[in-house]
């Protein structure tokens, strides 16, 4: 192309030349008016001594870019000056695409300012500077002209700064009306990378905004295709480009320099460094679909982990104290407990876009990253858990407060239901939810609400089918004093949850953190035990609410300021000498020596995570085939947030965990093991990595 580029040139030079004898400063040529312009009459030193080469087109005539494109030149200036004058070089407004049959040159139609700016040395003599400039330009349509000019500028040189003299007032408004396509800097606020494909670049692009419209014109000639449309993928804080490079290109090159457009005409100069850029991803209205199919069912399936537990058993017994209510009433629970469920999930969506439109990456589970979420939580349920023991009764006071609302009577009982077993299943992902919630989270925001609304609605539906279903009820035991033991029992697993944050937000913050969790727990049951002893008294009631208000205090002041930042971070799980901390380097130094890595992207508040390590990764026949196997194993403790971690998550379309990853030699793309974990799933999976089979097939029979 560069050879081609040279030929036509030379050819178009030696069939013609137009030489025109100008003017002072303008001159009239084939297709075109070209003249020199300066905004003032005088320049001195230190000043803003800028001038420009201006060109008036013929339609459908162009003059060039720096960088021409498939044919042509951009124009050249020769200057004679006068001591201690230099002049700069052209500068280049953002260009346009102009198609010439299968080639693409970048130019200029109509008009265009080839701005300028003038050195003035210190201590010049005063008097008339003449400036002569002999031009040389190529003019193009289906043919191309090349011409030349000779203009002179006839300015005022001073010594010292002089009172602003404007010149010409059509110059300086044609100064001021063009100069201002010159592109800018780019600002710190966007961010560029590029990342080369099998046959270019993906060109990524973080303006804070979504844009609408993008175009890249390369400095650097046989770097790209120039004829090659450019696709251009909206995203919700830019867009990303996908270009094509030219078939001659031999090395990527370290940098991409140009200039880039973006929507509403703003052009930057670019400099763009190598780095990650993701495929943008287009909707697929099949693929949606069937993400939400799985969404539904990962939902269903969550009312089994259990996170979940503890609120069905509530579910339970309120179900059972109205199996005797009218059809309708039984309905109506439960779609409030629906309904409590869909507007949580809801918030929760909302709150997902909002921070990932200020620029956060988060994924599903991401508050119980949170110590002042986790010790609130621990003191919800704890409250709660108390009144199901019987040491006060929820109803006759404080039924407003936040763990009355969920074991209150009535169909704000059943809401706030919803809502408590939104919150505790969040640290848990069901079968079939992993890949949906990764890719509802790389979607636009409808996609996302479409596919959170069908977890939502797969968690709601057993309890709101057996509503729907009065003849179900009828299986239900009759209410009895069995319900008040149940309802004590119930408070077990309520505070086996809370033994369970406390020791979460210990492994994650450290003792102290642990200590005010405790003094909080204490400060409740001093709470509760006034709401018991004198639950009818209303300085009883004031004195519960201060005391819940010191609690709300404690958890908000002291997980921030107490939290310890070990030296090394735990999950809490089985620690084993074989597993070590995850790092992008450490999964590529073991994938360059051949060797099989699994990754284990785990948190301690993870509840699914401690039954999988538990029931299939610790288990002896396990951990021999892996090792057996020369398997890597990296743990990703996700139990704080890590960005690195929650990027490496997104990378695989997952936003949660548990996510198990096996990367298999000779393979680009790991193996994605299921969420839930048995050890044949694991021996299986280990059983078809190379040279692996029969050491696995050994472990199987012993």
């Amino acid at each position: 192309m560069r050879l081609f580029r040279i030929l036509f040139v030379v050819f178009i030079a030696l069939v013609a030349g137009v030489t025109v004898n100008a003017g002072p400063n303008s001159a009239d040529a084939p297709h075109l008016h070209v003249q020199l312009v300066a905004p003032e009459d005088e320049i001195y030193p230190g000043g803003n001594n800028q001038i420009g080469l201006y060109f008036k087109l013929e339609p459908g005539w162009h003059v060039y870019w720096k960088n021409a494109g498939d044919a042509g030149g951009p124009p050249r200036i020769r200057w004679t000056l006068p001591d201690g004058v230099t002049a700069g070089p052209l500068q280049f407004p953002a260009p346009k695409r102009l198609p010439l049959g299968p080639l693409m040159d970048f130019g200029y139609e109509d008009e265009v300012l080839y701005p300028m700016k003038l050195d003035v040395a210190p201590r010049v003599k005063n008097g008339k500077a003449v400036l002569d400039a002999n031009v040389d330009w190529l003019v193009c349509r289906e043919v191309c002209l090349p011409g030349k000019a000779e203009l002179k500028l006839m300015l005022q040189l001073s010594s010292d700064k002089p009172p602003v003299v404007s010149g010409s007032s059509e110059d300086a408004a044609l100064m001021q009306r063009l100069a201002s396509t010159l592109p800018q800097p780019l600002p710190p606020s966007v961010k560029v990378a590029f990342q080369p494909t099998q046959d270019g670049f993906r060109l990524g692009i973080e303006s804070g905004k979504r844009e609408t419209a993008a175009q890249f014109f390369p400095a650097d000639q046989d770097t790209l295709a120039n004829a090659a449309p450019e696709k251009v993928t909206s995203t919700p804080r830019g867009a990303v480009m996908e270009l094509k490079k030219d078939a001659n290109l031999a090395t990527n090159p370290k940098q991409l320099n140009g200039v880039l457009e973006l929507s509403g005409g703003r052009a930057y100069v670019l400099a763009a460094l190598p780095g990650t850029v993701a495929a943008p991803v287009e909707l697929d209205w099949g693929v949606m679909a069937k993400t939400s199919a799985l969404a539904f069912l990962g939902g269903l399936l969550l009312n089994l982990m259990p996170c979940v537990f503890p609120v069905l058993f509530l579910k339970g017994l309120a179900l059972c104290q109205s199996g005797s209510e009218e059809r309708h009433r039984l309905r109506m629970h439960g779609f409030v407990y629906a309904a409590g469920i869909l507007v949580s999930f809801w918030i929760l969506v909302g709150a997902l876009l909002g921070l990932r439109a200020a620029g956060a990456s988060l994924g599903w589970g991401f508050q119980f990253q949170s110590p002042v979420f986790l010790a609130l939580m621990a003191g919800l349920l704890f409250f709660l858990g108390l009144s199901l023991a019987g040491q006060f009764e929820i109803g006759l006071s404080l039924t407003s407060a936040g763990g009355s609302l969920a074991a209150k009577q009535g169909y704000a009982g059943s809401f706030f239901t919803g809502v408590l077993a939104v919150i505790v299943a969040t640290p848990c992902t069901a079968p079939f939810m992993g890949a949906a919630i990764g890719y509802a989270l790389a979607q636009p925001a409808i996609v996302t609400f479409c596919v959170f609304t069908a977890i939502a609605l797969g968690l709601a539906v057993p309890y709101v089918a057996l509503t729907l279903q009065p003849a179900w009820t009828r299986l239900l035991p009759k209410p009895g004093v069995w319900m008040e033991i149940l309802r004590q029992a119930i408070s077990v697993p309520i505070f086996a949850t809370v033994i369970w944050l406390a020791w979460v937000l210990a492994q994650a913050y450290g003792a102290a953190v642990l200590a005010a969790l405790l003094v909080c727990l204490l400060l409740l049951a001093v709470a509760g035990w006034f709401l018991g002893r004198w639950p009818a008294q209303r300085w009883a009631t004031v004195i519960a609410a201060a005391i819940l208000l010191c609690v709300i205090g404690i958890s908000a002041y002291a997980p921030g300021n107490l939290a310890a930042a070990p030296e090394v971070q735990t999950t809490g799980q089985q620690t084993q000498q074989q597993w070590e901390p995850w790092s992008r380097d450490a999964v590529s130094k073991y994938q360059s020596q051949g060797r099989p890595v699994l990754v284990d992207f785990t948190a301690s508040w993870c509840l699914s995570c401690q039954v999988n390590e538990r029931v299939a990764l610790s288990q002896p026949s396990v951990k021999q085939a892996l090792q057996s196997a020369n398997v890597a194993l990296l743990r990703a403790d996700w139990t704080r947030h890590d960005e690195a971690i929650t990027q490496a998550l997104a990378a695989l379309d997952r936003s949660g965990v548990p996510a198990y990853a096996l990367y298999v030699p000779g393979q680009s793309e790991p193996q994605m093991l299921p969420e839930v974990l048995t050890p044949g799933i694991v021996l299986d999976a280990v059983g078809k990595l190379p040279h692996a089979t029969s050491s696995v097939a050994h472990m199987d029979a012993q």
